[in-house]
Formats: structure tokens, sequence, C-alpha cells
């Protein structure tokens, strides 16, 4: 193993050499050393060539560090300096730099390592990730897989997509739903959840929002970067490759990485979440591995417009590289609910209920008679759909978290219409055309997988 050390001149020198041949000794080979600050304890910053390596040093010390790993090549970064030279968030920092690289980075009681990614796909693929739950993976999900299949306004249907996704609640072992065969109504999900299975899991709901071919797989566990604990993705992904499909969509759960290798990235932000989400601890890393950046939940009165701009300028610092847009999401019933009367049960924030309560009634021709917010707390949806006691038409759901358990098997009880909803995402930034960026995407995905196969 191949090895850099980060050094300062906080410590004295003879330290540092002993420090060095221990790590040499006891961890691999140290092929180069760069300095990083500090001069108190050193003659003058001349007097690091008497550590006997090769280094690295510049003004800014991550400019420094950049320089060494091009130099030097290592497997891991072991970092030798203290405070003050390096802080909490200075380490945060090199930590992003250097996994990007695809190179570990430890120190005396931590240790980083970049997330593995098996290169097992043998046609072209794009992975939908975030930055946290409930940001809107699943829609945008559906969105990306309606755009390459020409079912959304301005797609294209030569990309014949399908749709892999790792819930926490998928299944132990892949499982296909056919949703371009297959209608997925209440009753079809109330019989697959009396078979056991998670029926609001993932890929039941791109498989009812894309009519798309949906591979469910399940993991557990999510670290600093994105890496699983365990998984049944790349099993996913075999059977992915084995499908007549010629483009596949992974996509992430929470704050995690599908470990599968792909072509183009798209990740999700969202603009309610702290801004050192994005700019501290790993978000840097996670920004740049984008090749379009969402930025979710653009909607007063959940966040302000200065705000989901701070966000997005924030994001564009990060990753340069990466096309950023706005978005916001507005419902969209899967079938008519014109003249219902319904009761509404969904992940929404509580804030934004009167602003789409408006919307579904104007654009849909509805009435919303109750909304419930307790779709992904079962003991206080149990406790809301006991009181109810309205004269309704219909029940209107997003499939996910216990929409058939409890919301599909409530309304079916009361001889109500359950009628599911997919969340649609609308570009807030007029510059930018977001099935334009999809299939910008979608196209880098051939190309790169083309240069490499």
């Amino acid at each position: 193993m191949k090895i850099i050390a980060l050094i300062d001149g906080e410590h004295y020198l003879p330290v540092t050499i002993a420090a060095l041949k221990e790590l040499g000794e006891r961890v691999g080979k140290v092929v180069g050393t760069v300095f990083i600050g500090g001069i108190e304890k050193l003659k003058s910053v001349d007097s690091i060539r008497e550590l006997g390596f090769p280094y690295t040093m510049d003004k800014d010390r991550f400019a420094a560090v950049r320089q060494g790993l091009q130099r030097f090549r290592p497997d891991l970064v072991y970092d030798l300096s203290d405070e003050p030279v390096v802080s909490y968030e200075d380490r945060f920092q090199l930590a992003n730099l250097i996994l990007e690289a695809n190179v570990s980075y430890a120190g005396a009681d931590f240790r980083f390592d970049p997330p593995r990614f098996a290169d097992v796909m043998r046609k072209p693929s794009l992975t939908i990730a975030g930055t946290g739950k409930r940001i809107g993976k699943t829609a945008i999900g559906g969105y990306v897989g309606r755009t390459l299949s020409s079912r959304e306004k301005g797609g294209r249907n030569s990309y014949h997509p399908c749709i892999v996704t790792m819930g926490r609640g998928g299944p132990p072992h892949p499982e296909i739903i056919r949703g371009e065969d297959i209608e997925l109504t209440p009753l079809f999900l109330m019989n697959e959840f009396k078979e056991g299975k998670h029926a609001a899991s993932d890929h039941y709901e791109d498989a009812l929002i894309a009519r798309l071919t949906t591979i469910g797989c399940r993991r557990c566990g999510g670290g600093f970067t994105g890496q699983v604990f365990s998984s049944v993705v790349e099993q996913g992904a075999t059977i992915a490759n084995k499908l007549p499909h010629k483009l596949v969509i992974f996509e992430g759960s929470g704050a995690s990485f599908p470990p599968i290798r792909t072509d183009s990235w798209i990740m999700l932000v969202g603009a309610n979440q702290p801004y050192n989400r994005i700019q501290s601890y790993m978000g840097p890393y996670r920004l740049n591995k984008a090749d379009l950046i969402l930025i979710t939940q653009c909607d007063k009165p959940l966040v302000t417009d200065v705000r989901s701009l701070r966000m997005r300028q924030i994001s564009q610092k990060i990753a340069p590289k990466a096309r950023v847009v706005r978005t916001r999401f507005r419902p969209k019933p899967l079938k008519s609910i014109t003249g219902k009367k319904i009761i509404w049960i969904t992940t929404l924030p509580k804030r934004m209920a009167p602003v789409l309560k408006s919307y579904l009634e104007e654009t849909y021709g509805c009435q919303v008679c109750k909304i419930s917010h307790s779709l992904s707390n079962r003991p206080k949806l149990k406790e809301e759909l006991n009181r109810i006691n309205l004269s309704l038409d219909a029940v209107l759901v997003e499939l996910k978290a216990a929409a058939v358990d409890m919301a599909t098997r409530w309304g079916l009880k009361q001889n109500l219409d359950v009628i599911y909803q997919d969340n649609i995402p609308i570009s807030v930034d007029r510059d930018l055309v977001l099935a334009d960026e999809v299939i910008r995407c979608a196209e880098l995905a051939k190309k790169r997988f083309g240069q490499r196969s």
C-alpha cells in the first residue's frame, strides 16, 4: 500500500521522523509527504527536507494535497497533523478532496474509504441519488423514466429504460415488476401486501407512476459517503443486464448511493436542508459526482426564493461542472378526482397544505375535505382514520410508507375510490428545461459507456 502523510510544523522534526518510520512499519510504504502548515517547532520551512521523503507544499494546503495526490498516486493519505493546524472542518474538507480522488483518508482514530461501486453494467446506466430522505428521489426517478420513454412532455422514446430501486423496505431478493404490462390497482397492491410484500416500496411506486419495468432491491445502513452496509443491488443490476431494456436507472435511498458504477449522475438537494449539509461533512463529495443537480422543494412557504437561489449558488460553486436546476413538486392524481370529495393522505409538510390544497381543488375540480400528513407515522394515521366522520368519495394517497396496509385498506373498507398520486417536478428556473437536462444526462451515459466498453 502506497501512503502519503500529511505533516505540520507543530511537531518537532524528530517526532515526525519517528512517526513516519512507525507508519511505514505498521501500515504501508510511505512514498511522500504533504506539508499543510504550522511552523512553531521548525527552524524554517526548508527543514522539511530533513525528513528524507519527497514532499509537496503550497500556501493553500488543499492545493498542496491535490499536488501530492497527483504526484505520488497513493492508496492512502494518512494525517499526522493536529490542531491548531487543522480543524474538524478542515478535515472534512480534506476528506472530500481525497475521496474524490478515489483514495482513502485516515488518521489516529478515523478512516474514510471511498465507496465501492461494482463495475458490472453491460449497458448505459445513470444514478439518481440525494443528500437526504424525503426530498423527492422516487418522484424524480419516475419523471426521468417517463422522460426517457416519451411518457412525459418533451421526452424521447429511444432509451427504453428500466429502474432499479434499493429501499429500506425492499425485498430480500431482487423482484421484477413489469409496469409496462400490468396495472397496479388498489386490489392488486392489497393482494401483494397479503402475500407479505411491502407493496408501497419504491419499485412499486416507480412501476405505478412511470409505467416501466422496475427491479426492487433492499439495502441496510448508510455511511458518510453514501456507502451502504448491505444490499442486493448488485444482483438487481445483473438482472437488469439480462432484460431487453437499453438504459438502466439506479435510484438511491435516503442519502445512500446504489453501489453500482454508472455513467452519469443526477443528485437531489432539498432546498430546506441546512447549508452546512451541502458545504461541509461529505456534501461536496456527493455534489461533485453529479452531472445534474436538482434543488427540490423550492416552494413557498417551505423556503423563500432567496433561500432556494442561495442553495443553487452554493451547489454551483461546489460543483461547477454540473448543471443546477431549482424545482418544485405538484401533486397529480393518476385517475380523475373531478367532482369528488376526498381525503388526501400524504407525507407533505404541513406548511405546504394550504398551497397544494388550493392547487388540487383548482386544477382537478375536487373538494379536499381532510388532509392527513401522517402517511409515514402508522400509529398517528390509525388514530386519524378512526376519527373520520365525513361524507367522502375517494382517498388520494402517495404510494409510500403506510399507503397500502393502512390507507388503501381503510379506503376499500369504507367503499371509497382509492386513487394514487404522483408528484410532478416543475422547473423554477426558466432558463433550463428539465426534460432537456434529463435527456442530456442520458446522452452522457450512452457516450461514456461507449468510451469505456
